[in-house]
């Protein structure tokens, strides 16, 4: 008997500020100290970026002042408790993918996900001090897989639901990237950070083959396969941060879309091989928008229409890169379509190590 994994249902934490890119433009032009010339030639990465809206956890006003490390990491654990909350609610109580409400209380693991602020205890204490989850939960927190995170949670709840069939397992992805922002940092790196991050908190419900609760689920629904890890060796300098005296510096590569084509490239035809599939027999790819350029580079090595990325696109513009966060949003897109049972789907996402995650779905009425 293959053991599969249920995701039932997927909610949302959404900042309350949201900044619209025109607005981004005006704001880096009154924070950094660039000349004419220099500001006239980074801005066009605002507009080539395919980000309309963003949502933050801060203010405007927010940017223009330097902050300390303390000051960041501390406003980080306040506001990623509020909105980690806010998801995990969303995700119990949610009646477009729930026939009912999911007791708290039957949640028997948390993983919480997370690469923007730190926090000891780990931010799941926090959250189950707050909501009645039973006091003898597994916890799972995992720090530091950047916009790989959302797709390795994914995989490491499937891989202990295999194990415990009869089992539920919360994954919770929080980033608030805007509390990294280093005003001071003028490198072109911190620029592109500028123009795609955002903040976003999502918190998905997955359930093993027995799950007394799987009745709950109302509407089509993902089951993962299978999952695929893979690293490149000797790339740590791609993509992560760099830890100075004001927190978190980004550290973004701009040979990340060309990575796309050679190391992604072999990944995901090796996961075709593997699983005995082609582009043509993949309904959805649901994908970690990482920005445009890497979107585009996907779209060459799959040799597929936009159409089958179409909600990484649009996630993408209305939100941003929320790291780790963001896949998960766009599988609640993609949940949203009542996708026909016997359909696949491919979800996908890239980041620090330099690392790639593959899991293969299968949609279920």
């Amino acid at each position: 008997m293959i053991l599969l994994t249920t995701i039932c249902s997927i909610g949302l934490g959404i900042p309350e500020f949201n900044i619209e890119q025109e607005e981004i433009k005006g704001i880096v032009k009154e924070i950094f100290s660039y000349s004419d010339k220099q500001i006239n030639r980074l801005l066009p990465v605002f507009d080539h970026a395919a980000v309309n809206n963003r949502q933050f956890a801060v203010d405007q006003s927010w940017f223009l002042k330097e902050h300390s490390f303390k000051e960041k990491n501390d406003l980080y654990q306040v506001e990623a408790k509020k909105y980690s909350l806010a998801a995990i609610d969303d995700c119990l109580r949610n009646p477009e993918f729930l026939n009912d409400v999911m007791p708290y209380e039957a949640i028997d693991m948390i993983i919480f996900v997370s690469s923007t602020g730190i926090a000891t205890p780990s931010m799941d204490v926090h959250l189950m001090n707050a909501r009645p989850f039973r006091q003898d939960i597994s916890r799972m927190p995992l720090w530091g897989l950047g916009c790989a995170g959302g797709a390795i949670g994914l995989s490491r709840a499937h891989d202990w639901l295999t194990a415990h069939p009869d089992k539920t397992v919360l994954i919770i992805c929080c980033e608030l990237c805007s509390l990294t922002f280093q005003k001071g940092d003028s490198k072109k790196s911190n620029m592109v950070g500028t123009a795609l991050f955002g903040d976003g908190v999502s918190a998905a419900l997955a359930m093993g083959s027995n799950s007394p609760y799987l009745s709950l689920s109302k509407t089509s629904t993902p089951k993962v396969i299978t999952a695929s890890s893979f690293l490149k060796r000797d790339s740590e300098d791609v993509m992560g941060w760099e830890i100075n005296d004001l927190g978190f510096e980004v550290v973004f590569k701009k040979n990340i879309p060309s990575l796309v084509d050679s190391f992604w490239r072999d990944h995901v035809m090796n996961f075709f091989e593997q699983t005995n599939l082609f582009e043509k027999d993949i309904h959805s790819f649901i994908s970690h928008p990482g920005g445009r350029k890497v979107m585009e580079a996907m779209e060459e090595v799959l040799q597929c229409s936009k159409d089958k990325l179409k909600q990484s696109y649009q996630v993408l513009s209305d939100h941003g890169n929320m790291s780790s966060a963001t896949v998960l949003y766009v599988l609640r897109e993609w949940m949203k379509q009542n996708i026909i049972s016997g359909e696949k789907s491919i979800l996908s996402a890239l980041g620090p190590g330099f690392s790639s995650e593959l899991l293969l779905l299968e949609w279920y009425e």
